[in-house]
Parts: structure tokens; C-alpha cells; sequence
């Protein structure tokens, strides 16, 4: 049995969504917590909370951290029109940081997996309470920028690391006090949520359904197919989303098929307020997922969550 901690911005970009419903599904794994950044007062928890009752998993503990009004974040953060991505009003869960950062403890100490799918802010402020407790948990951190993105796909630069760049100071802590696994958005980005998939997410459980709402709001609102599915030839015409967030998921859980993993000297600093990462041999030892079969992930992540 894997045991994972969820640690995200749910709410926002529906790949956070996309990775819960993934974990849920995923056999032989135990979701223990699940912390929410960037929360908005509680609201980010609020919406795990829903899906996670809507999945059944009233058993899943789900607490609040790092707030938007803590002054961590370089930029205005807001949500979506949430009558446009929920079936019902949802009603926020705030809490103490507190509660969020004891949670993620507790996790740590059952052995559980860390994954942050969001920016890094309640792993800082973690390791700032508790100094040295990041070196001896698993964490894997989506995000990270240390190989160009290759040809056919978008042509993100490390300024497009939401997670990594919208909260430098905590991400800085924590790639030097832990000893992480990145899934980098060169990697994410051969990952595809498709038009396609809608239909059979639609004949799925109340999830899977709920997952095919927001996507038809999220392609409205961020028009991917002509943004990257009509200029990048490796990125499917139909696209609606990338499965940035289900990729770290999968390889926290151990997913290897198709995926190459390399440990590489990594130094990061903060130059001008933006995270600048470069391969270099006397560097931090750091396990970076280098390439995937995206082709396999997306077809192994649809049949997880629609249950096919």
C-alpha cells in the first residue's frame, strides 16, 4: 500500500481535480490528507472537500494552509466562476494554518509520500516550524525548470513554472531542505486532457463527471486547442488541458511505464525575484523525470478515472 499527501491549489486549473480523482482511483494506494496553498479563506478546501464526498471519501482529512492573505504570493490569485465549474454552491472550510501543517506532519511521519501540486508554501512553512523535517520525507514537487521544453510542444520558459515562480522564497526553501523528485513542465507538457475524453468521462462515475463540467468551462475560458493544439505539432489538436498534476501523482505513486528518471546537479537561486535553475555538477543532487510515454499516461489516467 502506497500512502500519498496531496498538497494543492485545487480550484483553479482543473488539473489539480484531475490528479484527486486519479489518486482516488489508483489501486492499492491510501490518500491520507489533503492540505490546500493559496487558499482563498478556505475555499480551495471547500472544493476538495466536495469532491472528495462526491468520491465517497468522507475519511480523507482536509485542512486549509497558506492563504492568499499571508502575502506570500507575487500576484493577485482568484478563482473561476464557481457556477460555471461546480453543480452547487460549495461552501468554504477554513481553518489554522495550524491544522494544515500538522496534517502534513502526521503524513510524513506515517511514510506517506508528499506531493505538491500547487506552489510550495506549506512545505516552507513546514521546514520553518519544524528545520530538518522536509530532509526525511518523500516529496515530489511538480514543477521545476532545469531542461529546455523540446520542439513541438509549447514554448514555456522557466517564468511559466506557476508553482515554482508564483512563491520564490518558499520554493527556494524547499529544494534546499529536501531531497525531491521533480516533474518538470518540460515533461508535463507531453500529457494531454482531450476533447475526446469527455464523452467517456460523462458515462462515468459522479467524478469523472464532474471532471468533464469543468473541462468544457476551462476550455472556454483558456481556448488551449488554439492556443497549442493548432501551433504545436506534438500537441493534439483537441487538447483541452495538460496533466501536469495527475503526472506528479503517478510518479509519487510509482508509475514508471514509459517515464525515464535521471539524478542530476541542480542550482537554484532567486535573480530579480524569478527561480533560475541550471543542470551543473556540483550542484544539488536532484531526481528529475527527464521524458514520458504521454501517450500511455493519458490513456492510463482516463481508464483510471472513468473506471474503463
Amino acid at each position: 500500500m502506497v500512502k500519498i499527501h496531496i498538497d494543492t491549489d485545487i480550484g483553479g486549473d482543473i488539473d489539480d481535480l484531475c490528479a484527486l480523482a486519479m489518486v482516488l482511483a489508483w489501486p492499492d494506494a491510501e490518500l491520507v490528507g489533503v492540505t490546500t496553498n493559496s487558499d482563498d479563506g478556505g475555499k480551495r478546501a471547500g472544493y476538495a472537500r466536495y469532491a472528495l464526498d462526491l468520491a465517497g471519501r468522507r475519511d480523507v482529512p482536509v485542512a486549509a494552509g497558506a492563504d492568499v492573505s499571508g502575502g506570500y504570493y507575487r500576484v493577485p490569485l482568484g478563482l473561476p466562476r464557481e457556477d460555471d465549474y461546480w453543480p452547487e454552491p460549495i461552501a468554504a472550510v477554513p481553518g489554522p494554518l495550524e491544522e494544515a501543517l500538522a496534517l502534513i506532519e502526521a503524513s510524513i511521519g506515517a511514510g506517506a509520500t508528499i506531493v505538491a501540486i500547487g506552489p510550495y508554501t506549506n512545505l516552507a512553512l513546514l521546514e520553518r516550524r519544524s528545520p530538518g523535517i522536509l530532509r526525511t520525507a518523500k516529496v515530489v514537487l511538480m514543477g521545476g525548470c532545469v531542461f529546455p521544453i523540446g520542439p513541438g510542444l509549447p514554448d514555456w520558459g522557466a517564468d511559466f513554472d506557476w508553482n515554482v515562480q508564483v512563491d520564490t522564497a518558499s520554493a527556494l526553501s524547499v529544494l534546499r531542505s529536501s531531497e525531491p523528485t521533480l516533474v518538470p513542465i518540460a515533461v508535463t507538457a507531453q500529457t494531454a486532457l482531450r476533447r475526446a475524453d469527455l464523452s467517456v468521462l460523462r458515462d462515468a462515475g459522479p467524478l469523472a463527471r464532474l471532471i468533464a463540467r469543468q473541462a468544457e468551462a476551462f476550455a472556454g475560458d483558456e481556448r488551449m486547442e488554439e492556443t497549442y493544439g493548432r501551433t504545436c505539432s506534438d500537441v493534439p489538436a483537441d487538447i483541452i488541458n495538460f496533466h501536469h498534476d495527475p503526472l506528479a501523482c503517478a510518479i509519487a505513486l510509482g508509475w514508471s511505464d514509459g517515464v525515464e528518471v535521471a539524478e542530476v546537479g541542480v542550482r537554484s537561486e532567486v535573480i530579480g525575484g524569478w527561480m533560475r535553475q541550471r543542470a551543473e555538477p556540483a550542484g544539488t543532487r536532484t531526481r528529475i523525470v527527464t521524458a514520458v510515454d504521454g501517450e500511455r499516461f493519458n490513456a492510463d489516467w482516463l481508464r483510471l478515472v472513468s473506471g474503463i
